[in-house]
């Protein structure tokens, strides 16, 4: 076991895990799965996160990534094998991601849970209490609007497709097209009238069955207890850098606490050892997980001292 070892923290049906684990398909990867519970508590992934609950987290040794962008970012720098970012088109890749969460994960996610009935009264419970962008007692009035603001997402990954261009950027499948492709998944899996939502688009259909053909690099199991063993043995080569440009202006070692921005706005709080235009690391300690560093994206996350 080592700090290269990939372990992801996440359950099948998690639309952001997708994302990674389609991630991890295009690079070829290796990886570990802890299976995480669908609602909370989760205590063993808190142990290392120090409480943000959102599904997947990554862990190499002992330093723990939330968030799917952040996630991403880290692959391509540590990782060989085919690029997530096609040459120069880093920020277009994450400009791309942020807009399928926004304009199709969040339809999609009121229409899974407001048209899926196998779902479990406890799970739809966690899920209405989390996104707080949807109300229980409005949802069913809202579903014709969700379905049209949906289909209206989908039909842009088809417009864009519609010049014969193999994938989302071009020739070279790319982070964009695994953070497109999820919401395409979830909707699979858990949309009633997904057929008929996803029909009349030909060019998305091609492209849906290559992302899928590309799979999900090697997954081999490994226990929660086994994971916060590693972190325990483990220590992270972080080193501490405030950027001059990084705002709130926070001297490193100082208390803080980072929330993401959007919802499951559960604060983490720790030493501040890195903030930049790109990242915010925390250092913690934890009984159960050792010394721990903890990374988030800067973009999206507030941070504000305690």
């Amino acid at each position: 076991m080592s700090d290269t070892e990939i372990i992801l923290h996440h359950f099948d049906a998690s639309p952001f895990a997708e994302k990674v684990r389609v991630a991890l398909g295009i690079k070829g990867l290796d990886w570990r799965s802890v299976e995480i519970p669908m609602v909370m508590p989760k205590p063993d992934l808190t142990a290392l996160t120090g409480g943000y609950r959102k599904t997947p987290v990554m862990q190499l040794g002992a330093d723990v990534y939330c968030d799917t962008q952040r996630i991403a970012r880290e692959l391509e720098a540590r990782f060989d094998g085919p690029a997530l970012y096609p040459e120069g088109q880093q920020a277009l890749c994450e400009v791309i991601a942020a807009w399928s969460d926004a304009t199709l994960f969040v339809p999609g996610a009121g229409l899974s849970m407001g048209t899926n009935l196998d779902l479990p009264e406890p799970i739809l419970a966690d899920r209405f209490a989390f996104f707080d962008f949807l109300d229980r007692d409005t949802l069913p009035q809202r579903l014709p609007a969700l379905y049209a603001q949906f289909r209206a997402g989908l039909q842009r990954i088809d417009d864009m497709l519609s010049d014969g261009r193999p994938f989302l950027l071009g020739e070279m499948v790319s982070w964009a097209d695994a953070a497109c492709y999820a919401p395409v998944w979830m909707c699979r899996g858990n949309i009633a009238d997904a057929d008929t939502l996803l029909e009349h688009m030909p060019s998305l259909a091609q492209w849906e069955q290559k992302l899928l053909a590309l799979g999900h690099g090697r997954r081999s199991s490994l226990t929660a207890d086994a994971a916060l063993a590693i972190s325990r043995q483990s220590q992270s080569r972080v080193r501490q850098e405030i950027a001059e440009t990084a705002l709130p202006h926070l001297e490193p070692g100082v208390s803080v606490e980072v929330s993401p921005e959007d919802y499951g706005a559960v604060p983490v709080a720790g030493r501040l050892l890195r903030l930049t235009q790109h990242e915010v690391v925390l250092a913690r300690s934890d009984e159960r997980a050792g010394d721990v560093v903890v990374h988030f994206p800067r973009l999206g996350c507030k941070v504000v001292a305690i």
